[in-house]
């Protein structure tokens, strides 16, 4: 991934935050018949330090567990916040006779990892409590696997396979318009915050870089 300096991510607990605020990766593997993608949650352990391991699985009937190259890097791609950037909501436009183009503005991981497959029901049961645990437990009345039969758990389970993603290379880009003026920046926060629906949280993100 192509990485200008002024929007380089290097803060690990950031980029752990963000894998943890987006869990749901694009898992690449190399197969014997190329690249394989598949789209999984996953649950982000820190350990080891320093830049954890990543759990995750798969269905049984997936061909990736068993042809997964586990010799050669994989790679998981966290998108965070991502948002089109008119020319218009820049000040400078007027002051460059209307010199500015589009652009996009995105949060990005991109976590280079070892995999192994964990074809065992006691891990993959204790992942999957984990996963429930992280994505329920802020609910008021939260579901837990102990509300369905553990027989029929059980048997569910053993239609998944776990895999493991012990992480060797994060890294992190934030495009955030910091190659524009001040000024130009707090045009697109306000521009996103005025007339995109959608575009809260990356505003957010925007303020936050401007900030610190």
């Amino acid at each position: 991934m192509y990485v200008p300096t002024h929007f380089a991510v290097t803060d690990i607990p950031a980029l752990h935050a963000l894998i943890r605020a987006h869990p749901l990766g694009t898992m690449v593997v190399p197969t014997g018949d190329g690249l394989d993608a598949n789209h999984l949650p996953f649950v982000l352990r820190p350990q080891p330090a320093p830049f954890g391991t990543l759990h995750g699985h798969v269905a049984r009937p997936n061909p990736v567990w068993r042809s997964a190259m586990t010799t050669a890097d994989s790679l998981v791609i966290f998108q965070g916040p991502e948002r089109y950037v008119s020319p218009a909501w820049y000040p400078s436009k007027a002051d460059t006779e209307g010199r500015v183009v589009p652009t996009w503005n995105y949060v990005v991981v991109h976590a280079y990892a070892t995999l192994r497959v964990v074809d065992d029901r006691a891990w993959v049961l204790a992942h999957l409590e984990e996963l429930v645990a992280q994505h329920e437990g802020a609910r008021t009345d939260p579901w837990r696997m102990s509300d369905a039969p553990a027989d029929w758990i059980e048997r569910l389970a053993d239609g998944v396979v776990g895999v493991e993603l012990a992480i060797t290379r994060l890294i992190g880009k934030a495009k955030l318009s910091q190659n524009r003026s001040p000024a130009d920046r707090a045009g697109v926060v306000e521009g996103l915050t005025r007339e995109d629906q959608g575009g809260a949280a990356m505003a957010e993100a925007m303020r936050r870089a401007m900030e610190g």
